[in-house]
């Protein structure tokens, strides 16, 4: 048992050691945060433990070193008064605050080493914060503004960001909310979507509908809203045609056909005889009895009923403010309608279980033309689908 005991203590202490030249190189290189973070870490299981005596050590010199550089960076920033450097000095200011917030806890730290507490120097810093956090909103708010009033779209999304930013920084802050309004309008696509007939059929008007009501082909993008209805004070971007090119309706067809059913089937029993006509018996005196097959047959009257539709077009988009075409895409599909039924004459078990199917089914009316393109469009809108969430505006 001492000699387990004796392995584990070692183990124990390789790592405690392997942690500390950890800690040293990160101090060594400058990583004062990193040396920091893993003091704090191993501190925070035991603080009063020998084998992390060593980053009490470290943590002293390691915190110091931080406050001194970024204290010196923030009095340079200071000096150049250039307020594109308002983000650095506020975030300067809120890691030497989260510093002494992960180290109070943790106070007083008593070092074996030392021979005394680890000193750390605690500086309010609360008035900085504010004071920088201020400057900070306010050079965001101006720089909002100038993207805004670049007046482009990539502009207005970079201004929703901006200000998004100083919501998260001072919600409610001026008139934010209004203006990140604003940015979100300005820097949307608005997609102008309409249907063209060039086919010289009429398309059904619930097809129509359909396939103009975008809120059902989940295409939410944030940045980009289709209409299909063109609205008072909106520029539009970008069009997209859907162009009904060909609509063809097949005469209906009704083919008819006949097949013969034969089939060999057991039917009955009868006894067996020998050549003078006598019924033949076991070795037990019994009379042998044999199976009785016999060849049965139908007639199966099929009737097929067929209608198709050919829907063809494209799909064109449009830059409506330089007034051309960017891309067209192919947009086709045919629709089938068919039947089969059948009767029969004859020796129904002859039949099988498809040939039932079929006798079972009946004739049905056509469907109308109307009927047959808007059965077609429905794959037409599963084909449009795809092409718009494959080719997305920007």
């Amino acid at each position: 048992m001492r000699h387990t005991i004796t392995i584990f203590s070692l183990a124990l202490l390789l790592v405690a050691c392997n942690s500390v030249k950890r800690n040293q190189k990160l101090l060594a290189k400058g990583d004062y945060d990193r040396s920091i973070e893993l003091a704090i870490k191993k501190l925070q299981k035991d603080k009063n433990s020998e084998k992390n005596d060593a980053h009490i050590v470290l943590l002293e010199e390691a915190f110091s070193k931080a406050a001194d550089e970024d204290n010196r960076r923030i009095s340079f920033l200071k000096k150049e008064k250039n307020p594109a450097t308002t983000r650095e000095i506020y975030h300067l200011y809120t890691d030497l605050e989260h510093r002494q917030k992960l180290l109070r806890p943790l106070l007083p730290l008593y070092s074996n080493a030392l021979g005394r507490n680890a000193k750390f120097k605690l500086v309010d810093y609360s008035k900085d914060i504010i004071a920088s956090k201020k400057a900070f909103t306010e050079y965001l708010y101006a720089e909002a503004g100038r993207y805004m009033n670049r007046n482009t779209i990539a502009d207005y999304r970079t201004a929703y960001h901006v200000y998004c930013e100083i919501d998260e920084l001072q919600p409610n802050y001026k008139d934010v909310r209004q203006l990140k309004d604003d940015a979100h309008f300005y820097g949307t696509d608005f997609v102008f979507v309409s249907l063209n007939n060039r086919s010289g059929q009429i398309i059904p008007h619930r097809l129509e509908r359909d396939l103009l009501d975008f809120n059902t082909y989940g295409l939410d993008d944030f940045w980009t809203e289709y209409h299909n209805e063109r609205q008072q004070n909106i520029d539009y971007n970008f069009g997209i045609a859907l162009n009904f090119r060909e609509i063809a309706i097949s005469p209906e067809r009704i083919f008819e056909k006949e097949e013969l059913r034969k089939k060999t089937i057991k039917d009955g029993w009868e006894y067996k005889r020998d050549r003078n006509g006598d019924i033949v018996k076991d070795s037990l005196g019994n009379a042998i009895k044999i199976d009785k097959f016999v060849t049965i047959s139908a007639r199966l009257f099929m009737t097929e009923q067929t209608k198709s539709a050919l829907v063809g077009g494209d799909v064109v988009y449009r830059d409506l403010i330089a007034r051309r075409d960017l891309n067209s895409y192919p947009l086709a599909t045919e629709f089938i309608f068919e039947n089969v039924f059948a009767t029969y004459r004859g020796d129904k078990r002859a039949l099988d279980t498809d040939d039932w199917n079929l006798i079972n089914n009946h004739y049905v009316h056509f469907p109308s033309a109307e009927q047959m393109v808007f059965d077609a469009g429905e794959d037409i809108k599963l084909r449009l689908k795809d092409i718009l969430k494959n080719n997305a505006i920007r």
